[in-house]
């Protein structure tokens, strides 16, 4: 849990479920009848839609966990890749996104993050 007044450029939040990273913060000073309002903008992480929340300066976020990891590619089928992680050896399947299509073959390693039960592949390991 993070309190919304204390959220820097960059961090990583919850907005409707949805893993984001804040893109900018506005606050503003306290007027006669309340607290400071914290106008959070952010960018989700899987889907890369826009979010825009306010909440007093006081309130608490969630903050998502995220794994990141190494992989080889052990096959490609279609839009899914099946992978096995570098550290403990265990296999999991991803969907395959947009930038990485035509660039996963058997072998390859690749850098992944893993929020709860959805993972996002990041980029090729050179």
């Amino acid at each position: 849990m993070v309190i919304a007044k204390e959220l820097k450029h960059g961090n990583y939040i919850f907005i409707d479920n949805e893993p984001c990273r804040v893109l900018s913060i506005q606050k503003s000073k306290t007027g006669r009848h309340g607290s400071t309002k914290t106008r959070i903008e952010a960018v989700g992480l899987i889907d890369e839609k826009k979010r825009i929340i306010l909440r007093p300066g006081s309130s608490t976020l969630e903050v998502p966990v995220i794994k990141k990891g190494t992989a080889q590619v052990i096959s490609v089928s279609g839009e899914i890749v099946q992978l096995m992680d570098m550290i403990d050896y265990s296999t999991f399947e991803a969907s395959i996104p947009g930038n990485l299509k035509g660039r996963l073959d058997s072998g390859v390693e690749i850098t992944y993050w893993k929020i709860g039960e959805k993972t996002i592949l990041k980029d090729v390991k050179k």
